[in-house]
């Protein structure tokens, strides 16, 4: 099994992720941020289709394209319940479900917190996982809907896969959450992987995707001490002006 991951920046700070299943074709979107960018990225891949839509919650910058890109490839739309709030949704998938991509199976987790129905879809064999809102490089989603304790289990149920695995989360904040994790951290490693992720968005360059191991050293969030802790570097966050 082989995936190929198209990134590109979308709307104000997303990010949209086209991915291919190389043994079949078969194309995916994971959410979907902005139509007539990913309609224009198919174009620009070559790749002449779009089979799937992979919804990680109903949020508008994640569902907006629903409607047109169903209408204009005919593709399935997967995603939780609560997608329906705000678009089209064909199948519900819940924790523990498998999403095919053609010879790729993604492991469904929910991941509450940011949303009450967030989830994740990880490739075991691909080592790779779309996080959406749940994490993000140097951050974690703002609580929404959903409670510290929920957010600070779904980071866990994060940290607790392979280090190497790469983790494609949906907007690019990360130099801003790099200021956040100073103000928390004083460490010399962690002062250096900063001011690369500066010097990256300076030369005009995503810091997405990271991964676990990356977060697992470096992130505020999921550094705390227990879910106490997490509330409060969260609220923390919430006001922080740095």
């Amino acid at each position: 099994m082989t995936l190929t991951v198209r990134q590109f920046a979308c709307l104000s700070d997303n990010y949209g992720f086209l991915v291919r299943d190389d043994a079949t074709g078969l194309v995916a979107t994971v959410d979907t941020p902005d139509a007539e960018a990913i309609l224009s990225e198919i174009e620009a891949s070559g790749w002449g289709r779009l089979d799937l839509i992979l919804n990680t919650h109903w949020h508008a910058d994640h569902t907006g394209g629903n409607e047109r890109l169903k209408a204009e490839t005919g593709c399935e739309i997967v995603g939780p319940e609560e997608v329906r709030r705000a678009a089209p949704l064909d199948r519900v998938v819940v924790d523990g479900d498998l999403v095919r991509l053609g010879s790729t199976a993604f492991e469904v987790m929910t991941t509450p917190g940011h949303t009450q129905g967030h989830i994740t879809y990880r490739s075991v064999e691909g080592a790779l996982a779309f996080v959406g809102d749940v994490i993000f490089a140097l951050g974690c989603g703002r609580l929404f809907e959903g409670t510290a304790e929920q957010m600070w289990d779904s980071l866990n149920r994060i940290n607790a896969w392979p280090e190497t695995t790469t983790l494609y989360c949906a907007h690019e904040y990360t130099a801003s959450n790099a200021r956040f994790a100073l103000s928390l951290d004083d460490r010399p490693e962690m002062q250096a992987h900063a001011e690369a992720i500066f010097a990256a968005r300076e030369r005009g360059q995503p810091t997405v995707p990271t991964t676990v191991g990356a977060e697992r050293a470096f992130n505020p969030f999921l550094r705390a001490a227990d879910a106490a802790d997490f509330a409060a570097r969260r609220a923390a966050k919430d006001g922080f002006r740095g």
